[in-house]
């Protein structure tokens, strides 16, 4: 048992804070703010939602609801009771509160009942509404409820906050031609005329962001889950698909829940198992009780799937299954510890999928997914650590990010190696069990946790959770004659003068001509002597975190790469490329063009799929980012061929296939253009190319950005297309890729419109190919109105849309106009919202980079 005295102090703070507030009432204001969630906690208990919906076809007829909200009341003043809406007061129909009919008033987002209404015990709302929109995702036949993680309010009048857990009772009136589901069994369905009444058992306790249903014209799949009969609604028009798909998606399933019910010493905690398969999803997957979402395009894979898409539908599976007990049954208590939940259904879904797999398969898997995602945030002056600070609810979506889906699960494993294995699997499973169906944060696992293991885990979670930025970490050799006499390493901060250390391990390799010398470090200070290396010998080259768990910027022995070949471990090579990579980016010991040509030499020879993977997407962020356009006009026809030519020589077909999206997307020359009209006209790919619909489809768009006047080209693919959700995409992408500027700017312009950023998956990929290098002579003019729009987007759009909108606008752009732009902008809003100024400097980190790195 240790000293706790941060963690103390954090306790006396917050519970001064919290009394402190509670003396005054809050004020009435948009969203829910921090001091009127901690008020409704301390008042409202027993919560219970009676939800009836009468949902029409069209997606244009309004839909009209009846509530019966139920809950216990703690009387403490005369203070007014908030119930949380955001809708126009048109939609705030009528109100009755035990009983009695009431004059109904919505103001800031809230409905108001006045206190003389209300009791101290049992109270029951009655609420007669009509349904906001802006979270059902109503499409063309069919919607589905995305309420994470304020957006319930949105819909219709509730405690939107995901400590305040209630049970949802729910009826559906639909189409009779439609399907639904939700979050409780269907207990019963009543059809009559052309209609039909679905009724859904009581839910279990939930937050309100993870109530859903979803209705419309989908097809049924059942299937047993736990001996239970398990539900999936699909959308899929492919016959080859579905068939090779099904049966994986169950397994996978199936194998996740045996898994964390046997690691956490928890069943199933919920009544039922139950998934829905969206087109254009805006997220991977949505983690509903009963009624988890999943995005289409990642679930069905035809038989030529690729390693990379297979590992993506494992991993998918496996995040939203673990979340059935991390996040679901235990909730945090406040927005600011969601990543807690992020980042236990990432590491325990590696950890599930890396179960039935090699180990070095589960470490690459690891590194290639969560390392270049996480550094791609950490590396800019706008990071932001994994435990942010939040006022209000309706700020919660800018939360989200690579920091707490990748850093996160990086600092958990490294977590996990501190205190050791079993020692950490003890703590979770208390703290589940501890807070099973409630809420919990942040310090409230630590603590269980730091009362397992002897180290100090109070100092190590500032400079891991509390603090954004990474070290760089460097080593200096001294020799006597050719043996080493002293091995120090050190570490410092990247940015900023905090001396801050990040006490991790990691490990060393020293690389000979007939062998491989490797040392575990433990680093844990300023500097640090390897005395276990004191007398090898001189060895021809060093690779820092071989093992690939270490988390910095790792410096680079550059005689590596005339001796790569020596590298025979997958692990040690995907983690030299990525060092290779961050080193680039920092200056530091290879140049652009260099590492271009290094990667590019590699092409051939490196048949370890995930890793040819990783290396062409360096080759062409380098190429597109950091080559200046002469230099990419000279090396174009060079790197054309040499992708082509590794096409002919590897020999595995996931390989081949990686080649080929590499070569389509960086062709310039006339040759390469033949060469792949030829092959979208025919329909016929190289030979062991597996080509499907829409890999056809993104062809057509790569085609489309070379062609000068390409709308027959674009009408001829839509034509070929047959499934209508594709159709719909399609159509959003194609006025993006014209070739006639008119329709390009017609399309950014209907952006400003809220229905036109509806299907918000299409058009981000609209916006890459709008903003595509190719097109930015007039897509720069775009810019300014894209950050003028950001708040817009960030209060209409789902969690994601910020980043993918701006990642979407500025990740290819290298002219210093574009960066012009983005400084003149942060200097006029020297009041801008932080978080999203953040979401700004990391999106335009490599423009910045690409103005010193950038040479004729």
């Amino acid at each position: 048992m240790k000293k706790t005295g941060i963690l103390a102090l954090f306790l006396v703070v917050f519970n001064t804070g919290y009394h402190a507030q509670m003396k005054s009432l809050p004020k009435l204001e948009s969203g829910v703010s921090y001091e009127l969630a901690q008020l409704r906690k301390s008042t409202l208990n027993d919560i219970k939602y009676e939800l009836n919906l009468k949902i029409p076809e069209s997606k244009s007829e309004r839909i009209a609801g009846t509530e019966v909200l139920s809950f216990t009341y703690k009387k403490q003043n005369d203070a007014p009771l908030q119930i949380d809406f955001k809708e126009e007061v048109s939609s705030l129909i009528s109100v009755s509160v035990n009983g009695q009919s009431i004059k109904p008033v919505l103001e800031n987002e809230h409905v108001i009942i006045e206190a003389k209404y209300l009791k101290s015990g049992a109270n029951k709302i009655h609420i007669n509404f009509l349904a906001g929109n802006g979270a059902l995702n109503r499409r063309d036949g069919y919607l589905y409820a995305l309420f994470v993680p304020d957006r319930a309010r949105t819909m219709f009048p509730c405690f939107d906050q995901p400590n305040l857990k209630a049970k949802y009772s729910l009826i559906l009136t639909i189409p009779e031609k439609w399907s639904g589901i939700a979050n409780g069994k269907l207990k019963e369905t009543i059809s009559q005329q052309g209609q039909k009444t679905l009724k859904f058992a009581e839910s279990d306790l939930l937050p309100t962001y993870l109530f859903s249903f979803a209705a419309g014209d989908f097809k049924n799949f059942t299937e047993k889950i736990s001996e239970q009969d398990s539900r999936m609604l699909y959308r899929e028009t492919d016959s080859v698909k579905i068939k090779n798909s099904m049966d994986s998606i169950y397994t996978l399933y199936r194998n996740s829940l045996d898994y964390y019910e046997k690691w956490t010493g928890i069943k199933h905690p919920f009544q039922k198992h139950g998934m829905v398969v969206i087109p254009d999803f805006q997220f991977g997957g949505m983690e509903h009780p009963g009624a988890i979402l999943f995005q289409n395009s990642t679930l069905f894979l035809d038989q030529n799937a690729t390693q990379n898409q297979l590992n993506n539908r494992s991993n998918l599976i496996a995040h939203e299954v673990a979340h059935l007990w991390f996040g679901d049954m235990v909730t945090m208590d406040w927005f600011n510890d969601v990543w807690m939940k992020e980042v236990f259904a990432n590491f325990m879904a590696d950890k599930s999928t890396g179960a039935s797999a090699d180990k070095s398969v589960y470490d690459l898997k690891f590194l290639t997914t969560h390392f270049p995602a996480a550094y791609g945030i950490d590396r800019t002056l706008g990071a932001n650590p994994i435990r942010q600070v939040l006022d209000n609810l309706k700020n919660a979506g800018m939360m989200y990010g690579p920091i707490i889906y990748n850093k996160a699960p990086i600092m958990m494993r490294q977590l996990e190696l501190l205190t050791g294995e079993e020692n950490f699997k003890k703590g979770v499973s208390e703290y589940l069990k501890k807070y099973a169906y409630s809420n919990a944060s942040w310090p409230d696992l630590i603590t269980i946790l730091d009362q397992n293991t002897p180290e100090d885990l109070q100092s190590w979670n500032k400079v891991w959770v509390n603090d954004p930025g990474r070290p760089v970490i460097d080593y200096n050799v001294k020799y006597k004659g050719n043996v080493i006499d002293r091995f120090i390493i050190s570490q410092h901060p990247e940015y900023g003068k905090e001396q801050k250390l990040w006490p991790q391990e990691f490990q060393l390799s020293l690389f000979y001509t007939d062998k491989v010398e490797k040392v575990n470090v433990k680093l844990a200070g300023k500097q640090q002597e390897i005395s276990e290396l004191k007398g090898k010998s001189k060895p021809l080259f060093v690779l820092q975190n071989s093992s690939g768990i270490g988390y910095g910027v790792f410096g680079i022995d550059k005689t590596m790469m005339p001796n790569f070949s020596l590298i025979k471990d997958p692990v040690s090579r995907a983690s030299a490329y990525i060092s290779l990579y961050e080193n680039m980016l920092n200056g530091s010991g290879v140049t652009p063009l260099e590492l271009f040509q290094f990667f590019e030499g590699q092409l051939q020879k490196e048949d370890t799929e995930l890793n040819l993977r990783l290396i062409t997407s360096y080759i062409s962020t380098i190429y597109w980012e950091f080559l200046s356009e002469n230099t990419r006009l000279q090396e174009s026809e060079n790197i054309e061929n040499k992708l082509w030519e590794a096409l002919q020589i590897q020999k595995a077909k996931n390989n081949k296939k990686i080649l080929f999206d590499s070569y389509q997307g960086i062709f310039q020359s006339k040759k390469a253009y033949d060469n792949l009209y030829s092959i979208w006209k025919s329909q016929t790919p190289p030979q062991e190319v597996s080509l499907n619909d829409e890999d056809f489809t993104s062809l057509a768009l790569s085609l489309s950005l070379r062609n000068p006047d390409n709308n027959n080209l674009l009408q001829e693919q839509l034509a070929r297309i047959k499934n209508p959700d594709r159709i719909n995409r399609f159509k959003i992408i194609m006025q993006a890729a014209s070739s006639d500027q008119k329709v390009r700017n017609d399309f950014f312009n209907g952006l400003e419109q809220k229905q036109n950023r509806a299907n918000e998956s299409a058009v981000g990929a609209a916006l890459g190919y709008l903003h595509h290098p190719l097109r930015q002579q007039t897509s720069i003019d775009y810019l300014p109105k894209t950050l003028e729009m950001l708040q817009e987007i960030q209060k209409t759009g789902d969690i994601f849309f910020p980043d993918n909108w701006l990642r979407s606008t500025f990740s290819s752009y290298q002219d210093p106009k574009a960066l012009e732009v983005v400084n003149q902008f942060i200097s006029k809003h020297p009041d801008y919202n932080p978080i999203l100024k953040n979401k700004i400097l990391q999106t335009t980190d490599n423009l910045k980079r690409a103005q010193i790195l950038v040479k004729e």
